[in-house]
């Protein structure tokens, strides 16, 4: 599929999903949100950049010091996570329209990088994750929180099977995850399997530049 088609066909997805994203999202996936957040060992003068923020559903789970960066693609989304913000009173949180493929920041700008639910939602989860190593500083942490195609050989097939359909409603439900971080050079620190059924794989990575 064309990547401009694939990138518009996601955005009108999640144009439709923002009312009830906090819905469907929030108690069904709240465990690997937490561990998620758990992982990135926040410090006081962290500065952190979120993949994907959409709702804002993961911004009770910082804490009120952290310097945050929360970029996303639909502005429907971001505009619930903007009355979020204001709720939570969260004055060091920062939040951007932005094509994750190809992020307005600098080499090096934070010290960690979270993506929630988001890598199998972009059009191409190798150039997001190349963007993500590339603002992390080295030595920096990047924690992924996503399905992944399993690796049960019945599984795997019929996610291969409905591949099709989930990328028109937003999502590729057979995402690998071993030769994606092969293609980015990342080496997992810990692979953590979270949510209900363990459907889900918490991923941590050290940027080793």
């Amino acid at each position: 599929m064309d990547a401009a088609l694939e990138k518009r066909q996601v955005e009108r997805a999640y144009e439709l999903y923002a009312p009830v994203y906090d819905f469907i999202f929030d108690w069904i996936f709240s465990p690997g949100r937490d561990a998620a957040i758990r992982q990135l060992d926040l410090q006081r003068s962290d500065s952190v950049l979120e993949v994907g923020i959409g709702t804002g559903l993961n911004l009770p789970l910082y804490p009120p010091t952290c310097k945050l960066t929360g970029i996303d693609l639909s502005q429907e989304m971001l505009d619930k996570a903007v009355e979020r913000v204001e709720t939570l009173a969260m004055p060091n949180v920062t939040l951007k329209v932005m094509d994750a493929t190809s992020m307005d920041f600098g080499d090096d700008e934070f010290d960690k990088a979270l993506a929630t639910y988001t890598i199998s939602a972009v059009p191409d989860p190798v150039a997001v994750l190349r963007e993500m190593r590339r603002v992390v500083k080295p030595g920096g942490v990047l924690v992924i929180l996503n399905h992944f195609r399993s690796e049960r050989r019945v599984m795997g097939w019929l996610e291969d099977l409905v591949a099709p359909v989930c990328t028109r409603l937003g999502w590729k439900s057979n995402l690998a995850l071993k030769p994606l971080l092969a293609q980015v050079g990342l080496e997992p620190e810990l692979i953590a399997r979270v949510n209900m059924f363990n459907g889900w794989r918490l991923v941590k990575c050290i940027n080793r530049k």
